[in-house]
Protein backbone atom coordinates (compact mmCIF):
# COMPACT_ATOMS: atom_id res chain seq x y z
CA UNK A 1 0.00 0.00 0.00
CA UNK A 2 1.50 3.30 -0.67
CA UNK A 3 -1.64 5.67 -1.02
CA UNK A 4 -3.51 6.16 2.37
CA UNK A 5 -6.57 3.97 2.23
CA UNK A 6 -9.61 4.32 3.90
CA UNK A 7 -11.35 1.05 4.67
CA UNK A 8 -14.82 0.45 5.76
CA UNK A 9 -16.28 -2.77 7.11
CA UNK A 10 -20.34 -2.51 7.19
CA UNK A 11 -22.25 -5.09 9.08
CA UNK A 12 -24.42 -5.48 12.59
CA UNK A 13 -21.94 -7.40 14.23
CA UNK A 14 -24.30 -8.66 16.54
CA UNK A 15 -23.36 -11.84 18.74
CA UNK A 16 -19.87 -10.86 17.90
CA UNK A 17 -17.87 -14.49 16.64
CA UNK A 18 -14.67 -15.35 14.76
CA UNK A 19 -16.22 -14.68 11.16
CA UNK A 20 -16.62 -11.22 12.16
CA UNK A 21 -13.08 -11.24 13.10
CA UNK A 22 -11.61 -12.53 10.11
CA UNK A 23 -13.04 -10.28 8.22
CA UNK A 24 -11.88 -6.86 10.35
CA UNK A 25 -8.55 -8.48 10.68
CA UNK A 26 -8.22 -9.10 6.89
CA UNK A 27 -9.68 -6.02 6.09
CA UNK A 28 -6.94 -4.07 8.32
CA UNK A 29 -4.33 -5.79 6.19
CA UNK A 30 -5.22 -3.99 3.15
CA UNK A 31 -5.69 -0.32 4.34
CA UNK A 32 -4.19 1.94 6.93
CA UNK A 33 -7.48 3.39 8.73
CA UNK A 34 -10.21 1.03 9.21
CA UNK A 35 -13.65 2.10 9.94
CA UNK A 36 -16.38 -0.37 11.06
CA UNK A 37 -19.75 0.59 10.36
CA UNK A 38 -22.34 -1.13 12.87
CA UNK A 39 -25.72 -0.90 11.94
CA UNK A 40 -28.51 0.76 14.82
CA UNK A 41 -30.70 -1.46 16.69
CA UNK A 42 -33.67 0.67 14.32
CA UNK A 43 -31.74 -0.17 11.35
CA UNK A 44 -31.30 -3.77 12.41
CA UNK A 45 -35.50 -3.62 12.78
CA UNK A 46 -36.16 -2.62 9.28
CA UNK A 47 -33.43 -4.55 7.46
CA UNK A 48 -34.14 -7.98 9.08
CA UNK A 49 -37.23 -7.54 11.09
CA UNK A 50 -36.19 -8.07 14.34
CA UNK A 51 -33.51 -6.44 16.67
CA UNK A 52 -30.20 -7.71 17.50
CA UNK A 53 -29.75 -10.08 20.46
CA UNK A 54 -26.60 -7.41 21.41
CA UNK A 55 -27.86 -3.49 21.58
CA UNK A 56 -25.79 -1.14 19.76
CA UNK A 57 -23.98 0.38 22.48
CA UNK A 58 -22.51 -2.80 23.79
CA UNK A 59 -21.63 -3.81 19.67
CA UNK A 60 -19.80 -0.59 19.52
CA UNK A 61 -17.66 -1.31 22.67
CA UNK A 62 -16.74 -4.32 21.62
CA UNK A 63 -15.60 -3.04 18.12
CA UNK A 64 -13.68 -0.15 19.59
CA UNK A 65 -11.44 -2.51 21.81
CA UNK A 66 -10.18 -4.40 18.83
CA UNK A 67 -6.50 -3.45 17.52
CA UNK A 68 -7.99 -3.63 14.14
CA UNK A 69 -10.33 -1.09 14.02
CA UNK A 70 -9.47 2.27 14.38
CA UNK A 71 -13.39 3.98 14.10
CA UNK A 72 -16.51 3.03 14.23
CA UNK A 73 -19.65 4.76 12.52
CA UNK A 74 -23.09 3.79 13.76
CA UNK A 75 -25.26 3.09 10.18
CA UNK A 76 -28.58 4.76 10.46
CA UNK A 77 -29.25 3.90 6.62
CA UNK A 78 -28.83 0.65 4.50
CA UNK A 79 -27.65 3.19 1.57
CA UNK A 80 -24.13 3.07 1.24
CA UNK A 81 -23.47 5.40 -0.99
CA UNK A 82 -24.74 7.80 1.25
CA UNK A 83 -22.67 6.28 4.35
CA UNK A 84 -19.65 6.46 1.53
CA UNK A 85 -20.54 10.43 1.51
CA UNK A 86 -20.48 10.71 5.37
CA UNK A 87 -17.37 9.00 5.91
CA UNK A 88 -15.29 9.29 2.38
CA UNK A 89 -13.49 5.79 2.55
CA UNK A 90 -11.83 4.53 -0.26
CA UNK A 91 -12.32 0.79 0.39
CA UNK A 92 -15.52 -1.36 1.28
CA UNK A 93 -14.82 -4.60 2.71
CA UNK A 94 -17.72 -7.74 2.61
CA UNK A 95 -18.19 -11.02 2.97
CA UNK A 96 -18.16 -13.06 -0.15
CA UNK A 97 -21.72 -14.70 1.03
CA UNK A 98 -22.94 -10.75 -0.91
CA UNK A 99 -21.08 -11.32 -4.15
CA UNK A 100 -22.83 -11.22 -7.26
CA UNK A 101 -26.35 -10.99 -5.34
CA UNK A 102 -28.26 -7.99 -7.44
CA UNK A 103 -27.86 -5.66 -4.25
CA UNK A 104 -23.93 -5.74 -4.16
CA UNK A 105 -23.78 -5.74 -7.87
CA UNK A 106 -25.36 -2.56 -8.71
CA UNK A 107 -23.26 -1.10 -5.29
CA UNK A 108 -20.45 -1.96 -7.71
CA UNK A 109 -20.77 -0.52 -10.58
CA UNK A 110 -22.10 3.08 -8.46
CA UNK A 111 -18.61 2.32 -6.44
CA UNK A 112 -16.82 2.38 -9.14
CA UNK A 113 -18.07 5.91 -10.63
CA UNK A 114 -16.80 7.30 -7.46
CA UNK A 115 -13.07 5.38 -7.50
CA UNK A 116 -14.20 3.15 -4.21
CA UNK A 117 -13.06 -0.63 -4.65
CA UNK A 118 -15.31 -2.99 -3.48
CA UNK A 119 -13.08 -5.66 -1.87
CA UNK A 120 -14.68 -9.69 -0.75
CA UNK A 121 -13.49 -11.65 1.86
CA UNK A 122 -14.43 -15.31 1.91
CA UNK A 123 -17.68 -16.41 4.32
CA UNK A 124 -16.94 -18.16 7.24
CA UNK A 125 -19.48 -20.84 7.04
CA UNK A 126 -19.02 -22.69 10.03
CA UNK A 127 -20.15 -20.07 12.13
CA UNK A 128 -22.55 -16.84 11.79
CA UNK A 129 -24.87 -14.82 13.95
CA UNK A 130 -27.94 -16.94 12.54
CA UNK A 131 -26.12 -20.14 13.23
CA UNK A 132 -25.34 -18.78 17.05
CA UNK A 133 -28.69 -17.69 17.54
CA UNK A 134 -30.33 -20.61 16.87
CA UNK A 135 -27.84 -22.73 18.29
CA UNK A 136 -29.12 -20.54 21.59
CA UNK A 137 -32.61 -20.30 20.79
CA UNK A 138 -32.69 -16.52 21.03
CA UNK A 139 -36.20 -15.61 19.59
CA UNK A 140 -37.64 -12.51 19.07
CA UNK A 141 -39.10 -10.33 22.30
CA UNK A 142 -42.91 -10.62 20.71
CA UNK A 143 -42.28 -14.36 20.45
CA UNK A 144 -40.63 -15.15 24.16
CA UNK A 145 -43.77 -12.90 25.45
CA UNK A 146 -46.14 -14.85 24.00
CA UNK A 147 -45.13 -17.87 25.54
CA UNK A 148 -45.09 -16.52 28.89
Amino acid sequence: MTDERLGYAPGVFDLFHVGHLNILRRAREQCHRLIAGVASDDLVVRMKGRPPVVPLCERLEILRSLRYVDDVHVMTVDDKIEIWKEVGFDVIFKGDDWLGTDVWTALEAEFARVDVEVVYFPYTAHTSSTLLRNALGVLHPQVLSSQA
